[in-house]
């Protein structure tokens, strides 16, 4: 027995958000982690809080999300390659927990993510994929990949991108982020945007993909995202694309969680 009594369980998760207002318990509407504690109130003694890695919002899907939870010793009679079914059991079918391990007592699954990827989805052909219009942004113009790849070079490194964050209902105190990497790979009409970096701002992703997407239909030069960032006014940068396109794909950690990727049948399967 753990000298607190509880013992502190790693949660990985995926779920489709279009149903659902962000991953936050909300006021009005229904967050992804209200269903995630309502699935572990049927298991537990007493209610319990999950703690997520990332605030994704209204809309925005993940496959790699992370997040903790504290539980009483006596819980983990249960082994923990049962906790997954034993929650999906309770979870609607458009939320998943993929693993639940145990951790270390001072691991956070926020405050010790050293940084996160996401992937941004598009279908870039005249007729939207039926089956994908949940998933992907349809683009039905034709897009130029070779300026759009100029243009994220210069998101690449430390910037402040408040010209490419949606303004919330307080002052932000820091926008400074770090960009380490922005691909943009084509396999045909299916189009995918992978940015990580140390932190995201709310809707940078979709400032960024809105605003690569403009420079792809020729309207915004390559050469002027340079001057965006700098002005730091978001009414200078391009659009914000749709939050369905978006997909939170992994968090990286260092010693005190390790970092979860999706498995290799997962990340063919959104590539095919």
């Amino acid at each position: 027995m753990s000298a607190s009594g509880v013992v502190k369980l790693k949660l990985v998760i995926a779920y489709d958000g279009t149903r659902y207002q962000g991953w936050q318990v909300q006021k009005i509407g229904v967050g992804v982690q209200q269903k995630i504690e309502e699935a572990l109130a049927r298991l537990l003694p007493e209610p319990v809080r999950v703690h997520g890695s990332s605030r994704t919002d209204t809309g925005v899907h993940a496959l790699g999300m992370v997040a903790h939870v504290e539980v009483p010793d006596a819980a983990l009679r249960l082994p923990e390659a049962k906790w997954p079914l034993a929650l999906n059991a309770h979870l609607p079918e458009d939320i998943r927990v993929l693993s639940v391990r145990r951790c270390a007592p001072d691991f956070h699954a926020r405050f010790h993510a050293r940084g996160k990827q996401y992937r941004y989805f598009i279908w870039n052909h005249s007729a939207h994929h039926p089956l994908l219009r949940h998933l992907t942004w349809h683009v039905p113009r034709p897009l130029d990949i070779a300026p759009m790849r100029r243009a994220a070079r210069f998101f690449l490194g430390r910037h402040d991108f408040r010209s490419f964050a949606a303004n919330r209902n307080y002052e932000m105190e820091n926008t400074v982020r770090t960009l380490t990497r922005l691909d943009i790979r084509r396999a045909g009409p299916q189009w995918t945007f992978i940015i990580e970096g140390d932190g995201f701002l709310y809707k940078m992703c979709r400032g960024i993909v809105g605003t690569l997407v403009q420079v792809g239909l020729g309207r915004i030069p390559p050469e002027a995202i340079p001057a965006m960032l700098e002005k730091r006014d978001r009414r200078v940068a391009g659009m914000t694309a749709p939050a369905h396109g978006l997909v939170l794909w992994k968090v990286f950690y260092g010693r005190r969680g390790a970092d979860h990727e999706p498995s290799a049948q997962a990340e063919a399967q959104r590539e095919s």
